[in-house]
């Protein structure tokens, strides 16, 4: 009888081992009171195949890979016997593994025995060959038991088992957990700096990855450096000592390429040893009304200064703290040469200082940006403007008058001179910037075809103006609204409305408003029924509306400044009209014409017409035109015999007039359809 090929054991107490004959004896028996480190199996050796009672031997086996031809341990018989493997170990993140089994006789794997799906091989029989299986297995992240369950029954015992984790990047997508127990210590009198961390638990573990980045910044996509090694757990860098403050974090990588999320970041503060720098310093005149600006270049700042001097040699002074990289001197002076430098300090008291540069900031130019006609009729215009608190207040409004010439096609300047006004400071918002307002009361009305230019500038001290502000053009209209219209009427047709009224006196008319109030609208609402440009004092309000209601109409005549009597319906010119039903009683199909049109021609009036597609019938003899009468309020027939054509000219229709049709499908028993209509307006 051959003994175990390999057989590990630590116990709890002193173990002798013997030999008696080929046996292994266990003296004295302390096998309950036998541990194991993990990745180390336990083993327990059972005189049944039920893995019942008291094992006779317990130890410890780093791997299992056994075979007897008999009683493996002294006391087991060298058939009917069980051998029992466990162990917890942590896994880590978990993720795909292969478990491969072998053996003579029986062979059970479990992962977690005792919970559902446990067992994940089962080659549990009699045999005088050897069997195998590989199988694939997912293992939570953690720690987890393995078991492995192997029985002799009889003959020869072998039993062999293994898990490994696939590495492949396609099977294994789970990434290694975040490494634990982070630290980092700092040394300032050499600049380094150790990190350091505990090793991680996965089997598939290739190494780590070490990221720094600057307070402020991110973490770049590449690692300060990588370790091959799966037992490295430090890492040494040395910093600069600049004073600047530094973060690290360790990430896992596995053979599949997955990489664990970051440590919490780990703070080192360098030494400051280093002075800041100041460069690039440039200047220019920036807005009128905020201030010169400038910008530069800065390392390892704490604090900035921005100094100024009227000459290069000085003496400078303090202005205005900047924010950032740049700045904004609202105080410099205008019409004036400034000298600026920028001196920069870190937090130990280190100061450098940039190059001189110049600037020569123009004379104040406001910013100009609205004018506004008066409410009140004649009243002037209202002119605003802002302009810095260092600006003068002195100023001077410019208006030109511009009208339109026909022969070149260009607005000429007719008119050009300074507005006597008083500015009047209306807002300081805060110290910002000043708003100031006045009024253009020598202003009049200007043509049609003309319009004002206005433009601000400033006068300083010494009398000298400066450039003129953006312009802004300005109409300027009288503030009388149009008459009200005369000679207004509104007639009732089966088409709609037809409204009348006499043209405005005006030269300045624009157009003419209509609105309807009706009982269709409820009587409370006015509806516009449209707009009619000046020169034209017609319009038919072709709405569907109720015959028999009551509609009361209203026109508004409103001139080019926009001015109007349109604020309440009283001021308007208004009639009333009922609305009236005078087509025939249907006698035949209806919608029998489509498609009928009326326009001016040549000779008159032009109409054309069509038969509906729907109409299958071919009883159709011709047609009959007819015209709207207002002498009898009637539409009577234009011919005699009706046309047997599909088109017809109204050669007797007179100019200056609104002309409305029917055109109705005559049968051969003399019945005629629906008629279908149509109107036009003819210019006189």
């Amino acid at each position: 009888m051959n003994p175990a090929r390999r057989t590990t054991a630590a116990t709890a107490t002193a173990v002798v081992l013997t030999t008696a004959g080929t046996l292994l004896t266990l003296t004295p028996s302390a096998s309950a009171a036998t541990t194991c480190t993990s990745p180390v199996f336990k083993r327990q050796f059972f005189a049944n195949t039920t893995f019942s009672g008291t094992p006779k031997k317990t130890d410890c086996d780093s791997a299992i890979d056994q075979s007897w031809s008999g009683a493996p341990v002294s006391g087991l018989p060298s058939n009917n016997f069980g051998v029992r493997w466990s162990v917890t170990r942590d896994f880590g993140s978990g993720g795909p593994f292969s478990f491969s089994a072998s053996g003579l006789d029986g062979i059970r794997v479990y992962l977690d025995p005792g919970t559902t799906g446990a067992r994940k091989i089962d080659l549990w029989k009699n045999t005088s060959t050897t069997v195998s299986k590989t199988v694939n297995v997912t293992i939570p992240k953690g720690k987890h038991t393995l078991r492995v369950d192997y029985v002799n029954w009889t003959g020869s015992a072998k039993v062999k088992f293994g898990y490994t984790p696939r590495t492949s990047a396609t099977v294994d997508t789970v990434k290694p957990l975040t490494p634990t127990g982070t630290s980092v210590s700092y040394d300032s009198a050499t600049g380094k700096a150790k990190l350091t961390w505990a090793k991680n638990k996965e089997m598939d573990l290739a190494g780590y990855q070490v990221y720094r980045r600057l307070k402020g910044t991110s973490f770049g996509s590449t690692p300060l450096t990588t370790t091959s090694s799966t037992s490295s757990t430090s890492y040494t860098d040395w910093l600069p000592r600049s004073g600047d403050a530094y973060y690290y974090e360790v990430r896992a990588y596995d053979k599949a390429g997955n990489v664990s999320t970051g440590t919490a970041d780990q703070l080192v503060t360098t030494v400051d040893r280093i002075a800041p720098t100041v460069r690039d310093l440039k200047a220019d005149e920036g807005s009128a009304l905020l201030g010169v600006s400038l910008w530069w270049m800065s390392e390892g700042a704490e604090t900035t200064r921005l100094l100024r001097a009227p000459s290069p040699d000085g003496p400078f002074t303090e202005v205005r703290g900047p924010w950032g990289n740049s700045a904004t001197d609202a105080g410099a002076p205008y019409g004036e040469t400034s000298y600026y430098k920028v001196a920069v300090s870190d937090a130990a008291g280190n100061t450098a200082y940039s190059s001189v540069v110049s600037v020569a900031r123009p004379l104040a130019v406001p910013y100009f940006w609205k004018t506004e006609n008066r409410a009140e009729d004649g009243g002037g215009v209202d002119l605003r403007w802002e302009v810095s608190p260092y600006a003068p207040a002195e100023f001077r409004v410019h208006r030109e008058e511009r009208r339109f010439d026909e022969a070149t096609g260009t607005f000429d300047v007719v008119d050009s001179q300074v507005v006597p006004c008083d500015p009047k400071l209306t807002d300081t918002a805060y110290g910002t910037k000043y708003s100031y307002t006045c009024t253009d009361t020598t202003v009049v009305p200007s043509p049609n075809d003309g319009f004002y230019v206005y433009w601000v500038t400033t006068v300083d001290a010494l009398g000298r103006e400066s450039a003129p502000s953006q312009t802004i053009s300005h109409g300027y209209g009288d503030g009388t609204a149009p008459p009200l219209v005369t000679g207004f009427t509104a007639t009732a047709t089966t088409y709609g409305t037809v409204l009348d009224w006499d043209d405005s006196p005006v030269d300045d008319l624009a157009r003419y408003n209509v609105f309807r109030l009706s009982t269709v609208d409820d009587g409370t609402d006015y509806t516009h029924v449209g707009t009619v440009q000046a020169g034209t004092s017609r319009l038919v309000d072709s709405a569907n509306l109720q015959d028999g209601e009551d509609h009361t109409y209203f026109v508004d005549a409103v001139d080019t400044s926009g001015n109007s009597n349109y604020t309440t319906a009283d001021k308007m010119v208004s009639t009333t009209v009922t609305e009236l039903d005078l087509r025939p009683s249907v006698q035949t199909p209806q919608d029998w014409l489509v498609d009928v049109s009326a326009q001016a021609g040549a000779d008159g009036v032009d109409l054309t017409w069509k038969l509906s597609s729907g109409y299958h019938g071919s009883d159709i003899t011709g047609y009959r035109v007819h015209r709207w009468n207002p002498a009898t309020a009637a539409y009577e027939p234009l011919t005699a015999d009706p046309v047997t054509g599909t088109s017809y000219t109204d050669t007797t229709a007179a100019t200056g007039a609104t002309h409305f049709y029917w055109v109705t499908a005559v049968r051969a028993d003399g019945t005629e359809s629906e008629p279908g209509d149509a109107w036009v307006a003819l210019a006189p």
